[in-house]
């Protein structure tokens, strides 16, 4: 299984050998060099690919499940035009949503924020400050961070999320870390919809509906009209398709609160 560890293990290994090799002068340094660099090209990747599970175990899809269900999950709200659309919509085509939240955007949302509840969806963390520079913050920061959006949460609607999805999809050693000892449940994605690009809303409809299947996770953003326009389309799709959405802790028989 290509993970951190194992890979850490299997680089070390044919480090000690390819030291002692060069030690023997049986082969140049330009071989140590090439390993360092396979290294850092693998740790990279895995950073930006939380779907590799490379530093941390990630839900993306649960493809055993028996119902024609899905789900569909929102990030980096809450926000005060695109959210109650987005609730609006949902509420139509009698589906349910996963709303991962980004603490400091929950001042002076608490009403849409108890909508949310109220209506049946299910909350997650997505980080306080959904820093650029997320990927480079201490273990420590990280753990405060996370704390500060499940406080803001707790105080506001009295739940503990048990559900977290990192900034950007970024993991590394320190944020699987941090994970770990908050108890959290990760949470990934098997669609990216894309839909914070560029790319036309007819093309990340297709995007996403192209090889749709009972099982997938779709990874939206409640923050632009856009994406508003494309929810619509695409609850009439799955409804053709006799295609449910559920919340992510329901797809994955998950505990969504402590």
């Amino acid at each position: 299984m290509l993970t951190y560890k194992n890979v850490n293990r299997v680089i070390v290994a044919l480090l000690l050998v390819f030291i002692l090799l060069k030690a023997m002068i049986l082969i140049s340094f330009l071989w140590i060099f090439l390993l360092g660099l396979v290294w850092l090209t693998l740790t990279i990747i895995g950073s930006f690919h939380i779907r590799w599970n490379y530093f941390l175990k990630a839900e993306h899809h649960n493809y055993q499940i028996n119902e024609n269900t899905i789900a569909i999950t929102f990030d980096d709200g809450i926000h005060s035009e695109f959210t109650p659309k987005v609730l609006k919509i949902l509420k139509q085509y009698d589906a349910k949503a996963t709303f991962f939240l980004i603490g400091k955007q929950l001042e002076g949302q608490e009403e849409i924020l108890k909508d949310i509840i109220q209506q049946g969806h299910t909350i997650g963390n997505h980080t306080y400050s959904h820093s650029n520079n997320f990927g480079f913050l201490k273990t420590k920061e990280v753990v405060s961070d996370l704390k500060k959006t499940q406080a803001v949460v707790e105080d506001l609607v009295g739940l503990k999320m048990n559900l977290f999805r990192p900034a950007f999809g970024v993991t590394n050693p320190r944020i699987a870390k941090a994970v770990d000892s908050l108890e959290l449940t990760t949470i990934g994605w098997s669609i990216r919809s894309l839909d914070t690009t560029k790319i036309s809303k007819e093309k990340i409809l297709k995007r996403i509906t192209k090889n749709i299947n009972k099982g997938d996770v779709v990874l939206l953003h409640d923050t632009s009209q856009k994406t508003i326009e494309v929810l619509e389309q695409l609850l009439v799709f799955l409804e053709n398709r006799k295609l449910k959405s559920i919340t992510i802790d329901q797809l994955h028989k998950l505990k969504a609160y402590a």
